[in-house]
């Protein structure tokens, strides 16, 4: 494939730096390779590329992925390069506390110092995972050497009693029912062992689906790529596809900043919406965004989701699975239902534009993939609310929403923390009803730390008990892509950092009105004013380490959340070779 650009030379490669001159630091450098066992020709006179692997036995979303690394290690040496796999950290989503979110920025500074550090010519992002594809792909794109996303693939479907279960989703859903005395304790352990049936990622429409389907339609993976089951032999073969076609991309010189474009944002905007999305997602993109450049605020994917209806009948908007998808012909076929929403001349990892890559896509089943004009919730992905509560914006699902609380009115009750609202919200003197709205603070990048899934609030026992399963909720947490509800996320500013949200007590009437995209407590001026004025900021959580390093550089949900030193796309010099 060409994408109009000569060819570059063997000389112009950055690992010739390392390799090729006739000096002592490149003898020893070729000499520590061979004391692998190498020879020489199989490294020297070659490109070199890597394999940012995040395998993990802690994370099962990608337990197969040594065995994909060795596919696309395959490709790269049928294609004629020199290939290295390099190890990143592995962001399981389940496993990692206090939350993942706290260490994407790790995984992105991580991913851009290996290639930076090393003779790299191009890179095979192996990932998928909740904050791995956007992490990966943020130390990429500010590295800006030639490199393609190869997406985990979702697990396989599971059933329940005839019913479709999707990891994560249900997980929710059985959870409620189990404290709610529907399910017995043996019939929940039976269910823990049977909801998660193969290695990959959840197989809804969670974070992890959605950030890998919005980086294949940014031109970042092969056609088709991130809909692929983990355990599918297509994605063995499209591993290996991977690694042939990073080595014609390393010569094409096709990197980040050729086609990581605002056209290629548009494309994961319209991708995100019409998927009904995680919430999670509105963060990761401006975050990718900024590390290219580009800039992108909450109000234009407000924009997009006003237009664009959710089509993916997938949970938790819908009622089918990632392997439904995969089966119905991919976000492919999903790309081709929303042709007019999209850039289609953007250039792609192919070295053609999305418009060329999907041209031939088909539609296999319209009722997970629906038309246009057939959407599957009344509500869309995204709703990025405004007022005195969060005057720097937040947003809901309305997607995934009750459509009777789309205007609600009612009295807080407010949480502190989130070890106080887990200590008692079962209590069953709690005083709270259906119409209650319940606030959580101190869930915000700086508050938590790292902005943890805590926004998905629980419903309280004795609700669950008279039948009730949804609630308005608000926190300046985050809240799992797999999960569902009236929920209220990212309140910015934070409580923390003295957003509104510090100032809100138990007993404040709250109005939520989605359709006029506002959230307003019901205080005067005067009464902030008195508020603000006892207010104290909370001590840090953390004195040391990493965490100390994030409190003191993230920025809010509505900039990405990103290190304020990594945001933009200033060149960093290479390293010295001597």
């Amino acid at each position: 494939m060409s994408t109009g650009t000569p060819r570059r030379t063997l000389e112009s490669l950055r690992s010739q730096r390392w390799l090729a001159p006739d000096d002592m630091r490149s003898f020893a450098h070729r000499q520590r390779l061979q004391q692998r066992g190498l020879r020489r020709e199989e490294f020297l006179g070659r490109p070199v590329i890597a394999i940012i692997n995040t395998w993990s036995d802690l994370s099962p979303c990608h337990a197969h992925l040594r065995e994909r690394a060795a596919s696309i290690r395959q490709g790269i040496l049928l294609a004629g390069a020199f290939p290295v796999e390099l190890p990143a950290m592995s962001l399981g989503e389940v496993m990692v506390k206090p939350t993942t979110m706290l260490y994407r920025n790790l995984l992105a500074m991580e991913t851009e110092e290996l290639l930076r550090s090393h003779p790299i010519d191009g890179a095979v992002l192996l990932g998928g995972c909740d904050k791995t594809t956007p992490g990966m792909l943020m130390g990429a794109i500010s590295m800006d050497i030639p490199a393609i996303f190869c997406p985990a693939g979702p697990m396989l479907n599971d059933r329940y009693r005839g019913q479709t279960v999707g990891a994560g989703t249900h997980t929710r859903k059985f959870w409620d029912e189990y404290v709610a005395g529907n399910i017995e304790q043996k019939e929940w352990i039976r269910l823990e062992a049977k909801m998660t049936r193969s290695p990959g990622t959840c197989n809804t429409m969670g974070t992890a689906s959605t950030m890998t389907a919005i980086a294949e339609a940014m031109g970042f993976s092969l056609p088709g790529a991130s809909s692929i089951p983990a355990m599918d032999a297509n994605h063995v073969r499209m591993a290996s596809a991977c690694g042939a076609r990073i080595v014609d991309m390393v010569w094409e010189d096709l990197k980040p900043s050729r086609f990581f474009t605002r056209e290629s944002l548009v494309n994961g905007i319209a991708t995100y919406m019409a998927l009904g999305g995680s919430t999670n997602a509105a963060i990761h993109l401006i975050a990718m965004a900024g590390r290219g450049g580009l800039t992108l605020a909450l109000d234009e994917m407000d924009a997009a989701a006003r237009t664009i209806p959710v089509i993916a009948n997938l949970f938790p908007a819908g009622d089918k699975l990632m392997e439904d998808f995969f089966f119905a012909g991919g976000l492919p076929a999903l790309l081709a239902e929303i042709k007019p929403h999209l850039a289609l001349n953007a250039l792609t990892v192919t070295g053609k534009t999305l418009g060329e890559n999907i041209a031939d896509a088909q539609n296999l089943d319209p009722e997970v993939i629906r038309p246009l004009d057939q959407p599957v919730a009344p509500g869309a992905a995204l709703a990025v609310l405004r007022g005195n509560l969060c005057p720097d914006g937040a947003i809901i699902k309305p997607s995934a929403a009750s459509t009777k609380f789309f205007r609600h009115r009612g009295r807080a009750l407010v949480f502190e923390s989130n070890a106080q609202m887990m200590a008692e919200i079962h209590r069953p003197d709690l005083e709270v009803d259906e119409n209650t709205v319940i606030v959580l603070k101190h869930g915000g990048p700086v508050g938590a730390p790292g902005m943890p899934e805590w926004g998905n609030l629980p419903i309280p026992k004795k609700l669950l008990q008279q039948g009730v399963r949804d609630m308005v909720r608000i926190s300046d947490a985050r809240m799992s892509g797999t999960h569902y509800g009236s929920c209220v996320v990212h309140v910015a500013p934070e409580a923390a950092v003295g957003g509104p949200l510090a100032l809100v007590q138990t007993g404040d009437m709250i109005a939520l009105d989605i359709e006029a995209r506002t959230l307003n407590v019901e205080l005067s001026d005067d009464e902030f004013a008195r508020r603000r004025a006892a207010w104290t900021s909370p001590a840090a959580a953390y004195e040391r380490g990493f965490s100390r390093l994030y409190i003191e550089h993230v920025t809010q949900a509505p900039q990405g959340c990103d290190f304020d030193f990594l945001m933009g796309n200033a060149a960093t010099p290479e390293p010295p070779i001597y």
